[in-house]
């Protein structure tokens, strides 16, 4: 193995243990001495792959949106289909959460909010692309009609990227004494079927 690929595996080793450790005693806790006592390193050697604690934000944030962004792109390319495809997307969000729980911490932690952004720059712009996703699925709804189209789609995006985030909260806050992926996906069903076409309703009750 090269010594390029060893810095490279360490830094991702570095990067896996913020993400414990974040779930663990809590981001805005969490220090670079935490991270070099849990990856067998001393604080100047952490610092030689990260210069500077917002740089191991940073890293830990591009991290996440990298993986983030191939799990909506494979729950696109397996659910053509725009009601599937929108559901994919929600599940994989969902199960990304239930995979990495320091990230509803992390998105609502002084780190990300106050004193970093750059690491707050990157989460909103992860933000704004999962919402575009979603955006796209809606219209492709709208246009089979399938869901109302005097409801923006824009509006039901931003509905539906509250509801996960919500759930999310509920499910950190209740220590995680529910089935998240589970929990979420049943609330949106709830959701979209209050947004179908009049088509799908008879004698006031939703199909």
């Amino acid at each position: 193995m090269t010594g390029r690929q060893s810095t490279k595996d360490r830094k991702a080793q570095i990067v896996t243990e913020v993400l414990r450790l974040a779930d663990e005693i809590g981001p805005d806790r969490l220090s670079t001495t935490d991270v070099a006592k849990a990856v067998g390193l001393s604080q100047p050697a952490v610092f030689r792959h990260f210069p500077t604690k917002s740089a191991l934000w940073l890293a830990v944030a591009e991290d996440t949106a990298a993986r983030l962004r191939e799990s909506w792109a494979a729950a696109e390319a397996q659910a053509a289909e725009p009601q599937a495809r929108l559901k994919a997307l929600i599940r994989a969000q969902l199960s990304a959460v239930a995979g990495t729980p320091a990230l509803p911490s992390i998105l609502f932690s002084r780190e990300l909010q106050v004193e970093n952004t750059a690491l707050r720059e990157v989460f909103h712009g992860l933000l704004a692309s999962f919402q575009q996703r979603l955006v796209t699925a809606l219209r492709d709804q709208q246009a089979a009609g399938l869901l109302q189209r005097e409801v923006a789609a824009e509006d039901v995006a931003i509905l539906l990227t509250s509801l996960v985030q919500g759930v999310a909260i509920r499910w950190t806050l209740g220590a995680r004494g529910f089935p998240l992926v589970e929990e979420g996906l049943r609330l949106f069903d709830l959701q979209m079927a209050l947004l179908r076409t009049q088509e799908d309703v008879s004698d006031g009750h939703i199909q």
